[in-house]
């Protein structure tokens, strides 16, 4: 496998939240594929049918807009959760109170037993992220 990418599906919003990743991460503006760019055209039209935003070197997230029925079948952030390693102690804490900005802290970013720098939240957009800087921690030390 040469890598694995979260996609998320958000209800009418992915362009806003893909703004948002975009200013945390920094990077290239995503390139948007509306519905209508694909012949789909009436009121679901202007939706989002594809973006993908770098996070990291080698590191995208992806995602679309669902409608109708289909949003049934998607629940943004109940079953994934995205893991981030950034470089420093720094990013950590920048990335981490960026994501948690309007949402909701899971677990605060602190040292633990395993990294330097640990902890979770959900974003104001429903994604559940991890972020996980080891530094000079080794797993088990105090």
């Amino acid at each position: 496998m040469k890598r694995a990418t979260p996609y998320l599906f958000f209800p009418g919003h992915t362009e806003e939240a893909f703004a948002f990743y975009g200013s945390v991460f920094g990077g290239d503006e995503p390139r948007i594929l509306r519905n209508r760019d694909m012949g789909m055209d009436g009121p679901d039209g202007d939706l989002v049918a594809h973006v993908s935003l770098r996070i990291a070197d080698e590191t995208s997230v992806m995602g679309s807009d669902v409608a109708g029925p289909q949003q049934d079948d998607h629940r943004i952030g109940t079953n994934v959760e995205i893991h981030l390693a950034p470089d420093d102690a720094d990013e950590a804490r920048r990335v981490f109170a960026a994501l948690a900005e309007g949402g909701t802290i899971a677990m605060p970013l602190e040292r633990t037993s395993w990294s330097e720098l640990f902890g979770g939240c959900v974003d104001r957009y429903g994604v559940r992220w991890i972020v996980d800087f080891e530094g000079s921690v080794q797993f088990g030390a105090p």
